[in-house]
């Protein structure tokens, strides 16, 4: 079975609408939002993992790259895993509301960059939309490979720079260039946006994520996070995938 046969019967129209709907409240409700998108992310990686291994996530240990405050600990806690979230930014650790934050989880303060974490040690790594926030993605994605066992499965989601929502809360501004963009947010808010450009904001392309991942031999399957699976599609397609792709997902099996 490939890699993403149960994940592509999933990934419906409504499913992205639903999606699409949830990520308008990531300001105003980031309850809300993250905790729509953690639950979809356990339900991606249970698929992958089933289609991949034949068994399901419960009792497997997780490392989380770039965890954040807890959604997502809270939803692969509460699926039977062991959950281990690395986190560098201890603002962003605290930042969910406490009923969120799950204490069953494992936490680390650390770089993705260079993870406290032993070879071949977790059986599922998962780094999501962190890649375009660090000036290395790929040494990051390294590193995802370096803790992964033999057998498990790396799975590395990131934001296409070029996509409509590449600039984060500059909204489509990213195309008059990042540093332009950050400029102009600065002007109209009075401050820098959280994601500032050329320093928490990296214009991450598409390609450099397949060349990287194809570069590693360990790469089983690539496709678009959000969209339907009559679209994945677009992400075959140069030049094209770099503006409709919008949220890129790299499936790596160590062997």
């Amino acid at each position: 079975m490939a890699a993403t046969d149960l994940l592509a019967r999933r990934a419906t129209l409504s499913r992205s609408l639903r999606l699409l709907s949830a990520f308008r409240f990531e300001q105003s409700d980031p309850d809300r939002f993250y905790g729509a998108l953690a639950a979809d992310t356990v339900a991606m990686v249970e698929d992958l993992w089933r289609s991949a291994v034949g068994s399901s996530i419960r009792g497997l240990t997780l490392l989380d790259v770039g965890g954040g405050p807890g959604y997502f600990a809270s939803a692969f806690t509460a699926a039977g895993v062991r959950y281990i979230g690395v986190e560098p930014d201890p603002r962003e650790m605290h930042a969910a509301s406490p009923r969120t934050h799950d204490p069953a989880g494992t936490f680390l303060r650390a770089s993705g960059t260079a993870l406290p974490i032993a070879d071949d040690s977790v059986d599922i790594c998962l780094s999501s939309n962190v890649a375009e926030h660090v000036a290395q993605p790929w040494r990051l994605g390294d590193e995802m490979l370096r803790v992964t066992r033999p057998g498990g499965l790396a799975v590395l989601s990131y934001t296409v720079w070029l996509g409509p929502f590449g600039g984060h809360e500059m909204g489509l501004t990213h195309y008059l260039g990042g540093y332009r963009a950050a400029e102009r947010y600065t002007r109209k808010h009075g401050h820098r946006p959280k994601n500032d450009y050329g320093s928490s904001l990296f214009a991450v392309s598409a390609a450099d994520g397949l060349r990287w991942a194809r570069g590693t031999g360990a790469l089983v399957a690539a496709f678009p996070r959000y969209h339907p699976r009559w679209a994945w599609g677009l992400t075959g397609v140069p030049g094209v995938r770099e503006f409709l792709v919008s949220n890129l997902v790299l499936v790596l099996q160590p062997s």
